[in-house]
């Protein structure tokens, strides 16, 4: 009997590994790793971060996916958990719902804390019921306890923490906290730095994507329509691993590709015109951004040769000005500034119809930080070495429906060295023209 109990719990806990662990995910020691980290950063404090809970209606139409803080510190994807991590002395706790087993038979089984494998499985040193969270943060020493830091949201809204936030309020006489803290800051310093890991999933995603483009450029013609290439492109990398779309895929052709934040991809793609194809897929929680431009005929005309080779050199001017711990990629003035570099070049090359510089058409900034949100939470700081983002310059002109941008994916290596992650892919426009080819 013995036996067979341990049989049935051994199957239970591969089914929960085959099932709850299905995105593929880093070692524990890695999100331990973080969890520490973090701990050092508060000195005398302590984070209490819920997950969200399961999506319903309209909302669960894609599914659960775990918030992106939630996931860094814990590698645990399911729904209505809660993580406790004090300094000192340092604790960590996650805490499991209650299983509801009437509800398992239509989700399949899940781990709860009364396994005594979960500490073994999640890699934390303790795992608890939600129900006993109370019990636990009164255990934490006062002088802990004292400071919370916690997602309490940003100018008024409310995030799967600020609910249960609130209810520590109505208990603050038992655990005698001094005060709440926004941990954003904490976690950015943390977040842009990525290890080899976090580096590799960044890839898979790249690599799945670029198939994807590659794909795109081959189907394009007259005729067509934005969404079919759009659903190709999700079918490449789907097929390559990708569990979803890291963002809203955009496909705009003639005018729309000067409308930076198109959605519709409705349109039918019309002979002469270029369409702008903003699409990257995610990857075990990890995303890709890469953006090209192509002429839906497959043959630039001089005037977008001409645009897109001027975004192009916007691109390279912002690569060979980068340097290691000092380059920024914010705006700015002075020689730190990517942006700068890229805004010059595009400034100081080629005129709009009534002859005036075509600065004025650069309308975004240069990049942004990737990793588990293609938007990444970052630290305002210079880029440095395991460092991800994006340089993406481009040139929209509405009168003319001629949009052009070139988004590509960079790596700062342990070396120091400024890597193209997606450096496969085609890049110039004569590259683009034979990728086109049928």
């Amino acid at each position: 009997m013995m036996m067979l109990r341990r049989i049935v719990l051994s199957l239970v806990v591969m089914s929960f590994a085959a099932s709850a662990l299905a995105t593929e995910r880093q070692s524990n020691a890695d999100y331990r790793a973080r969890r520490v980290a973090l701990a050092k950063s508060m000195e005398n404090g302590m984070l209490l971060l819920f997950a969200p809970l399961e999506a319903e209606g309209p909302n669960a139409l894609f599914g659960f996916r775990q918030d992106d803080n939630f996931y860094y510190l814990s590698g645990w994807a399911g729904p209505g958990a809660a993580v406790l991590i004090s300094s000192n002395p340092y604790t960590e706790i996650l805490f499991l719902p209650e299983r509801n087993l009437t509800e398992e038979k239509w989700t399949g089984p899940k781990l709860g804390s009364e396994n005594p494998d979960a500490p073994k499985i999640t890699g934390f040193d303790k795992v608890a019921s939600l129900d006993k969270i109370h019990d636990e943060l009164i255990k934490v020493p006062p002088q802990t306890r004292g400071l919370i830091y916690s997602d309490l949201g940003a100018n008024g809204q409310t995030t799967a923490s600020t609910g249960p936030i609130e209810w520590l309020r109505r208990v603050n006489s038992s655990l005698n906290y001094a005060g709440l803290r926004d941990f954003h800051q904490l976690m950015g310093r943390l977040r842009m730095i990525k290890d080899a890991g976090e580096v590799q999933f960044i890839r898979n995603a790249t690599t799945a994507s670029m198939a994807a483009h590659v794909a795109a450029l081959k189907a394009i013609r007259p005729g067509m329509s934005e969404r079919e290439i759009s659903a190709l492109m999700q079918y490449e990398f789907g097929k390559r691993g990708c569990e979803r779309p890291a963002y809203a895929p955009i496909v705009g052709s003639g005018f729309y590709s000067t409308v930076l934040h198109y959605s519709d991809d409705d349109q039918i793609m019309k002979d002469g015109d270029l369409v702008v194809m903003d699409v990257g897929g995610e990857f075990s929680m990890y995303a890709t951004d890469i953006t090209r431009t192509a002429p839906v005929n497959g043959k630039f005309t001089p005037r977008q040769r001409e645009i897109y080779n001027i975004v192009l050199g916007a691109q390279e001017a912002a690569m060979q000005a980068f340097k290691l711990g000092e380059s920024k990629l914010g705006r700015g003035a002075d020689a730190t500034s990517l942006f700068k570099a890229a805004f010059d070049y595009i400034n100081t090359h080629g005129k709009d119809l009534h002859g005036d510089p075509l600065g004025k058409y650069f309308i975004h900034g240069l990049g942004h930080h990737v990793g588990l949100n293609v938007h990444d939470l970052n630290d305002p700081a210079p880029l440095n070495k395991g460092m991800v983002f994006t340089l993406e310059p481009g040139i929209y002109i509405p009168e003319e429906k001629l949009g052009v941008r070139i988004e590509d994916m960079f790596y700062v290596d342990q070396e120091g060295k400024l890597v193209m992650l997606t450096a496969g892919l085609p890049h110039t426009a004569e590259e683009v023209e034979a990728a086109m080819k049928k």
